[in-house]
């Protein structure tokens, strides 16, 4: 008899379902797992032996072969050695074979029979749901499977409790969803004195999810106004929820099973690589663009990142996916997230100071932002100049709005934009439209097209550009409640385009 449960081999955020089958047939004493293992896998079978050792349970002379199926699906992780050794149970008829094949199983084991915690059980409940069968996984990844409620989710703590589950002893109860995480106590908006500019763009930013470039002498407040980002952002909606939740699991981010509804923030370093910003490594991860999907992703001393990390951004900014493709591996993963980048204006940073400024300014300056390529700062919406704060304004009280205050604006800007876009379900906010959705969103009475057919001449915007400035516009009408765009709309969003002291084209009459 070949006895067969099941389990999951992860292409990014998708679970694949995987056979597990077993054999016990007479022969030479042997045990083999085939199937394109890893090392991991492979090892499986030395902790499946010792895990049966430990519950008095003997491995018969025989020989044992385990396939994994499909065979040319490269299989990962430590993950399968509890479907392995159910599968083997099964063999040996210590488990009902129809329980067996109705089962998802993952968890890692240790040498004493204790079922270990394992990263990715949330998409494995979601595979299981589609299978419509239940998912078995360790007891410390029930709370998070269990969010699935299509998927039964059985948690043991250990191979002798699934074994007392099947045989009737002690019958284990599904497992129940964990709580929400609680929210975290973000820095107050009303705590950054002066800045009102940079305060209404990462407004608009937050709004429409407009990718937002911030460039300021050192000290000017910068990372101050990104890290109160999180404050006035919208909370996820349960789809975005389950969706960041998926990539979360994967890389073991989900602390005690709870879901959080906050929006990600992730700040990874300039000495960051580029598997690490974008993903890769040997098992073909996500990287910090898909782990701050829906959410945001700041990069401070943004053109002090590697060239080549800064020029792999392109492509997600504009998809909102990213694949990564090894030579053993072509996983996609979704990174629909809020850029907001922070720069000095040059290497020393006080290019706007004669007194601070080296000797190569202002050509220093140019030299300095030459590293964010064109093709680059233009997927930017919004590019702020953030000046020094007078000493004098240090002293006045904090009188300007609270994170609570613009966050209510900006859901209520967020829920027209839900309205708007409810029948395209690719479009959620302002900067996902595109094509017969933008013209549709942004129409322009005669007067409003012509002034921006002259913006866009008088500062040589790309076409790319003009269709970015047309979704910021479409924001800005939003935050205000107006249904339609208004020429003061397109001119605050075209001051957001064009940096402060950028000249027209002269070539444009």
């Amino acid at each position: 008899m070949v006895a067969i449960t099941y389990s999951v081999a992860f292409e990014g955020v998708d679970a694949k379902p995987v056979e597990v089958q077993c054999a016990v047939a007479p022969g030479l004493p042997a045990f083999q797992v085939v199937g394109l293992p890893n090392k991991a896998v492979t090892e499986a079978k030395e902790r499946v032996r010792s895990a049966l050792s430990h519950l008095s349970i003997a491995l018969p002379a025989k020989r044992i072969t385990v396939n994994l199926s499909p065979a040319d699906m490269p299989k990962n992780g430590p993950h399968f050695d509890l479907p392995i050794a159910m599968a083997l149970l099964t063999a040996l008829g210590l488990i009902p074979e129809d329980e067996a094949r109705r089962s998802v199983v993952m968890g890692e084991l240790s040498l004493d029979a204790k079922i270990i915690p394992v990263p990715g059980c949330l998409p494995a409940a979601m595979a299981a749901a589609e299978e419509n069968r239940r998912l078995i996984c360790p007891d410390a990844c029930g709370s998070e499977a269990a969010w699935v409620d299509a998927a039964e989710v059985i948690a043991p703590t250990d191979l002798g409790a699934l074994l007392r589950h099947f045989s009737g002893q002690a019958v284990l109860q599904p497992a129940q969803p964990g709580n929400v995480a609680p929210a975290r106590q973000t820095k107050d908006m009303a705590e950054v004195k002066g800045q009102e500019r940079a305060k209404r763009a990462l407004e608009i930013a937050a709004a429409g999810r407009h990718h937002t470039l911030l460039i300021g002498s050192p000290g000017s407040g910068k990372s101050m106004l990104a890290a109160r980002m999180p404050g006035i952002l919208p909370p996820l909606t349960p789809q975005e929820a389950l969706e960041t939740s998926m990539i979360h699991s994967l890389c073991g981010l989900l602390e005690d099973g709870g879901i959080s509804r906050e929006r990600p923030f992730r700040e990874p370093h300039h000495t960051s690589s580029m598997a690490a910003i974008v993903g890769g490594g040997r098992q073909a991860g996500p990287g910090e663009i898909s782990l701050a999907h829906n959410g945001v992703l700041f990069m401070d001393e943004f053109p002090e990142f590697p060239r080549q990390v800064l020029e792999t951004l392109r492509q997600p900014i504009e998809t909102g996916n990213v694949v990564v493709a090894r030579a053993n591996a072509h996983v996609r993963y979704p990174c629909k997230f809020l850029l907001i980048a922070a720069a000095n204006p040059c290497r020393c940073g006080h290019m706007a100071d004669a007194s601070k400024a080296c000797a190569r300014a202002p050509d220093c300056g140019a030299d300095y932002l030459s590293r964010i390529s064109g093709p680059l700062m233009d997927r930017f919406d919004l590019r702020v100049d953030v000046p020094p704060v007078a000493f004098s304004d240090l002293d006045i009280p904090a009188s300007g709005e609270t994170s609570t205050q613009i966050a209510t604006r900006i859901r209520a800007a967020r829920d027209l934009q839900t309205e708007r876009y409810a029948d395209n379900p690719d479009v959620n906010v302002n900067a996902d439209a595109e094509g017969a959705v933008l013209e549709e969103a942004t129409q322009l009475d005669p007067e409003g097209r012509g002034f921006l057919t002259t913006a866009a001449n008088r500062f040589a915007l790309s076409a790319r550009g003009y269709h970015r400035v047309l979704r910021v516009a479409r924001t800005i009408a939003d935050l205000a409640g107006e249904p339609a765009i208004k020429r003061n709309h397109l001119a605050e969003a075209i001051s957001f385009r064009i940096p402060q002291g950028q000249q027209p084209n002269r070539n444009v009459a």
